[in-house]
């Protein structure tokens, strides 16, 4: 029976990364199942989730070890793989001016409904026409069975005029 292992990565930003790391999870026979990665600000950074034979997981857990001497941190989180939260799949978009605290009152809100964060991406840009500092989010959520639609579009609604911005709310229910 395979061991499923979950792995975050980080290393300064340089080609060849990702390909020491499948290097090193294919060399002892792992499985790379999903992942996702990304370059910000010169780092490099992910997660990925990677299914192994158990009589190779020491020496695959020691491979990744070693690649720090490369400059590539590895931390390994054994476990089963977890189900998706029941529920149904929406999508999140947020545009406002960038200040500190956006994350924190739009993750608050999500969380006071018991609302699951699948996928987040945000990024800060130039406004087009004012060339101001704005802030663009967007996010895959899993509602609850049991959420109140209208009450979390309301709060939604409370929370873009609280901060200024354009929150829309798609595919509820889907």
């Amino acid at each position: 029976m395979p061991t499923d292992l979950v792995l975050t990565v980080i290393a300064n930003d340089r080609p060849g990364l990702v390909e020491r790391l499948s290097d090193a999870i294919a060399a002892e026979g792992g499985n790379w199942v999903e992942s996702s990665l990304a370059r910000l600000a010169g780092e490099f950074a992910g997660i990925v989730r990677v299914q192994i034979a158990d009589e190779r997981l020491d020496r695959l857990e020691l491979a990744l070890d070693e690649l720090g001497q490369h400059g590539l941190s590895v931390t390994v989180r054994r476990g089963a793989a977890q189900p998706e939260p029941a529920g149904s799949h929406a999508h999140l978009s947020l545009v406002c001016q960038d200040h500190p605290g956006i994350v924190h009152a739009v993750a608050a809100a999500l969380a006071r409904f018991d609302v699951s964060i699948d996928e987040l991406a945000t990024e800060v840009f130039s406004g087009s026409m004012s060339g101001e500092r704005m802030f663009g989010a967007e996010a895959e959520i899993i509602l609850p069975p049991d959420i109140d639609e209208g009450e979390l579009r309301a709060a939604l609604e409370e929370l873009a005029g609280d901060l200024m911005a354009e929150i829309d709310l798609k595919d509820v229910g889907a």
